[in-house]
């Protein structure tokens, strides 16, 4: 029998069982490319091809796989030889039907690990792409341990495997599945309240809460992150389907019965608070897990908060049989299951230390630690063990019993710029790659040289539900500070929210940056705290704090909340005002980074300045201002406000404006 006699049984075998599988290809320069080609004209099928570079149509790129989401193929390839975007990796595979294979490209089996890989680019923060030799080895493990995957390598003949046959499936015809149909009549008798309905991708979710809202009696009203990711729901629901965007439903006065929302992870946790409290009955259904990073977050989370929540979750796909060797080493590879919360850790805690080669050395630990972050987090994805496995200056510190984790804390590298740099990032001349705490020290803060201190950030800390309030949390600070001797401070960027600020305050947490713009990912403010460790550190941390407290009404205002520090009233400009401000008249320093100085600036000043008082001062839309100024644009109206700033100044003290001026025009020169 032919390789291709052999591959077209094999195909049709995979078809009756209702499964789909991986194909590996790899070799050097065009080999992968031209074997995946001979395959296309192999098999018939759709053969989706995505990569960075188009090869043959249809094909998309990694990043607009997204837009496909929701659309079935029948076979499609992979292009992983220059990069591997693991996120889009995932998401193909789940648009594939039963029988269908995804061929994946790669570079030489044996030294892929040495090639560069160009997806590094997006997670971390090197200029040029870097090897990613710890997610390759644990890509290669698990392809070792499957036993279900087929892998064609150059210069080595192509040996199709013979699988034993499994049980006919039989696919879907649109009625309820006797899963589905068990929860479905329970829903359809829930008294008011909340339900979830959480599975794995592909198994039928939407087309549950559609089937909901063509069978119930009463009005329902549906909202989503988007509304093409409805699709699936609006076709079971047929003409009842009414769907509404959430900030339209908030705003509006829309009533109904229930309220149905899908992919309710996806929405930010304080805008879905508010959507549920106004609805009798909510149905909230989202993917645990996967690509889309939603995490185990949403339940530990939002829906701890309801205590008579509904919660049921399907376990039985419905595009494709139980057991799919596709869906088993997309979900191996990259570490979607998380079993760690299944099994609580019991027994004495000790601490240690870790970096990333244990993914080399002990890979079982960084697994279960990673398992442990991802699962009791809102937002992980495939990106995140990317970073976590490969990206330089990571750092990690867990607590764990003889044969559990309990608790973690992943701590980054940041800072450590140079004098020129640091000051160009605070200017506004540069956003060189990283560093989100560092730079937003410069940027958004008062000292120049904020940059050039060296920090390590608290990029994520969980703590297993089984171990929380024993104060787990506040010992692996003590032991990040303590492994972090030789810098200038620890750092944290979170959404702000009271219980949160409670827990790094605990820590010995100063704040001193407060956002002035709900972040769409968590609907807070985002809150920036320090916890200084060298004298440097110590000094800016009160520096920047008091600069904060001075800020404070002026926040409190523009927020339409009150910030959790002790105000200072003062009116006068100091030396730091006049150099932040001069930063925002002759460099590119953000008006709303600078609103305190400015607002202190209008006190101080009699000229008119009309284009900074209609925005500081009454809060005018920058639309508003230039229709009122006769003004053509955003653009043109900053720089107005900037020169009206420039003139308050130089009204002043001349003398002293132009000072600061020629000194913070030459840090724009900086190569």
């Amino acid at each position: 029998m032919s390789d291709n006699t052999a591959l077209n049984a094999l195909t049709e075998q995979m078809a009756r069982e209702g499964i789909r599988r991986l194909l590996i290809i790899s070799g050097e320069g065009s080999w992968p490319q031209e074997r995946a080609f001979a395959l296309r004209s192999t098999l018939p099928g759709d053969w989706l091809w995505v990569g960075a570079t188009a090869s043959a149509e249809p094909c998309c790129t990694p990043q607009a796989l997204q837009t496909l989401l929701g659309r079935e193929f029948r076979h499609a390839i992979f292009d992983a030889l220059q990069g591997f975007d693991a996120a889009a990796f995932a998401a193909l595979s789940g648009t594939l039907r039963a029988g269908s294979w995804l061929v994946l490209l790669t570079p030489p089996w044996l030294d892929w690990q040495m090639h560069p890989d160009a997806d590094s680019l997006r997670w971390s923060d090197c200029a040029e792409p870097i090897p990613t030799p710890h997610f390759v080895e644990h890509f290669k493990r698990v392809i070792a341990r499957d036993g279900q995957t087929l892998h064609w390598q150059q210069h080595q003949p192509f040996v199709p495997v013979y699988f034993p046959e499994r049980a006919d499936w039989r696919p879907a015809n649109g009625e309820p599945q006797p899963e589905q149909a068990v929860i479905l009549q329970q829903l359809l008798d829930m008294p008011p309240g909340v339900a979830t309905v959480t599975a794995a991708r592909g198994r039928g979710k939407s087309a549950l809460a559609g089937q909901l809202i063509s069978r119930m009696k009463e009005r329902a009203i549906v909202t989503a992150p988007a509304k093409a990711a409805t699709d699936v729901l609006a076709q079971f629901a047929g003409e009842r389907y009414r769907f509404i965007a959430p900030d339209a439903l908030l705003t509006g006065s829309e009533t109904a019965d229930w309220l149905i929302v899908d992919e309710a992870a996806a929405i930010p946790a304080p805008l879905l608070h508010q959507l549920v409290s106004r609805f009798p009955r909510v149905l909230l259904t989202t993917t645990v897990q996967g690509y889309e990073g939603t995490g185990r977050g949403f339940l530990l989370k939002f829906c701890a908060r309801f205590p008579n929540l509904q919660r049921y979750e399907l376990q039985q796909p419905i595009r494709w049989a139980l057991g799919c060797p596709l869906e088993k080493i997309v979900s191996e590879a990259l570490v979607f299951d998380d079993e760690t919360f299944s099994h609580p850790p019991r027994g004495n805690i000790h601490f240690s230390a870790f970096e990333s080669n244990a993914w080399h050395c002990n890979p079982h630990l960084p697994l279960a630690v990673y398992q442990l972050l991802s699962g009791a987090h809102y937002r992980t994805s495939p990106l995140d063990l990317r970073r976590m496995m490969d990206a330089p200056g990571q750092h990690f510190l867990q607590a764990s019993t003889a044969d559990a984790v309990a608790g973690a804390v992943w701590l980054v590298d940041e800072g450590g710029l140079s004098a020129e740099l640091s000051q160009a990032v605070w200017a506004g001349y540069r956003r060189p790659r990283g560093n989100l705490v560092a730079q937003s020290l410069a940027a958004h803060g008062g000292d120049p040289l904020a940059a050039t201190l060296v920090g390590r950030r608290v990029s994520r800390i969980a703590v297993h539900p089984a171990r929380q309030r024993e104060g787990i949390g506040q010992q692996l600070i003590e032991q990040a500070h303590q492994h972090s001797s030789l810098c200038d401070y620890l750092s944290v960027s979170f959404g702000y929210t009271t219980e949160l600020w409670r827990f790094w305050q605990r820590c010995g947490f100063v704040l001193v940056r407060m956002g002035n713009h709900r972040e769409a990912s968590s609907g807070c403010y985002t809150a920036m705290a320090l916890l200084p460790i060298s004298e440097s550190g110590k000094r800016l941390t009160a520096t920047e704090h008091l600069r904060l407290r001075r800020d404070a009404d002026v926040l409190a205002l523009w927020n339409g909340e009150a910030l959790p520090i002790r105000p200072l009233k003062e009116t006068t400009l100091n030396d730091d005002d006049w150099q932040a401000l001069a930063g925002f008249a002759f460099a590119h320093r953000p008006l709303l980074t600078s609103l305190g100085c400015l607002s202190r600036l209008l006190q101080c000043s009699e000229l008119p300045l009309p284009a900074l008082r209609g925005r500081v001062d009454e809060r005018c839309s920058d639309a508003e201002l230039c229709q009122r100024l006769k003004v053509s644009g955003r653009k043109a109206l900053l720089l107005v406000q900037r020169a009206e700033v420039a003139q308050a100044l130089a009204l002043l003290d001349a003398a002293r404006t132009q000072r600061l001026q020629n000194r913070i025009m030459q840090w724009q020169f900086f190569h």
